[in-house]
């Protein structure tokens, strides 16, 4: 579906006169029926790789391909759902208006941008906001809003640049299940993204982008080779771990919690005797998501 090939954008800085490398050689294939995912520092890459796949910017060098086409006449031979990472529309604008609007821009016929507007508004929970301004609404409602219009027409490629931004955490629960109900074997879902808990939940796999180079591709699911920890480990408080668990460190204002280092299956093992010595583990879990730990590696933990 999407295939990127050596690819590299530059810009001159008119302030300064030098060459900004945005994307350095990044080659890419995302295939049909994918969630994926793009991660990345604050100028890591990930909004100039969404323009160039939207067709917005050129590469200076490589190819970018889209459906076998350039992106640009992959937009509008098929059209593209699309999340803005700011969402910004006219103020004056009703929400139902904007969704009549944005079907309409979409190319919609008039009977499907009734349809496809009272079914977005209904997904997005926007009802009781239908005859709202824009000024009007929260963050979180412009975010629904937004995710609304993205959804308006029924695309191949949906691109959602920071969708959960601003969302609370219910509105952020119920637009996972959006994203397991947009699968198809079909369709490209990429989601760009901050928030690597959410990317590790929902993503097949999760591109690191770092200083413009794609650093690795994480699949979900798979636990870093050389996972040392942290872990944590939660059991009664006032239990004695003595020699069972040689290292383990008390967290600060947390009584019975401990962090622990080092390979799983000695830390395992230590476990195994703090059980068969009659001790109760509550909780034993990485302190760092698989992919926080991957992102880490990636791109140095002090980025």
């Amino acid at each position: 579906m999407i295939a990127l090939e050596q690819v590299a954008k530059t810009y001159q800085s008119p302030l300064r006169g030098r060459t900004v490398h945005a994307l350095r050689e990044l080659s890419l294939t995302i295939s049909r029926g994918e969630v994926f995912g793009i991660a990345g520092p604050n100028g890591a890459g990930k909004s100039t790789l969404l323009s160039l796949l939207l067709g917005f910017l050129h590469p200076t060098s490589g190819t970018v391909r889209v459906g076998g086409q350039s992106p640009r006449s992959y937009v509008e031979g098929h059209g593209v759902g699309y999340l803005t990472e700011l969402v910004a529309m006219p103020r004056r604008w009703t929400v139902e208006s904007a969704l009549h609007r944005y079907a309409t821009l979409a190319g919609l016929v008039p009977a499907d941008r009734r349809l496809r507007t009272e079914a977005v508004i209904e997904r997005l929970g926007l009802e009781e906001h239908r005859r709202k301004q824009v000024r009007q609404l929260s963050k979180g409602n412009l975010q629904r809003l937004g995710l609304a219009q993205a959804l308006l027409r029924d695309t191949e490629l949906l691109v959602l640049d920071e969708p959960t931004h601003g969302l609370d955490p219910l509105w952020t629960q119920r637009f996972r299940d959006l994203v397991d109900a947009e699968r198809r074997p079909d369709r490209v879902v990429l989601i760009a993204s901050h928030n690597l808990d959410e990317l590790e939940r929902l993503a097949d796999r999760v591109a690191i982008l770092h200083q413009g180079r794609l650093e690795r591709i994480v699949t979900a699911g798979r636990q870093p080779a050389a996972q040392r920890g942290p872990y944590r480990l939660v059991v009664p408080p006032g239990t004695e771990l003595g020699a069972l668990l040689a290292g383990a460190e008390p967290v600060a204002g947390r009584p019975g919690q401990f962090r622990l280092t080092g390979e799983l299956a000695v830390l395992n093992r230590g476990l195994a005797a703090l059980l068969a010595a009659g001790g109760v583990v509550e909780a034993f879990y990485p302190e760092r998501s698989r992919l926080e730990s991957e992102f880490r590696t990636a791109v140095g933990e002090d980025a």
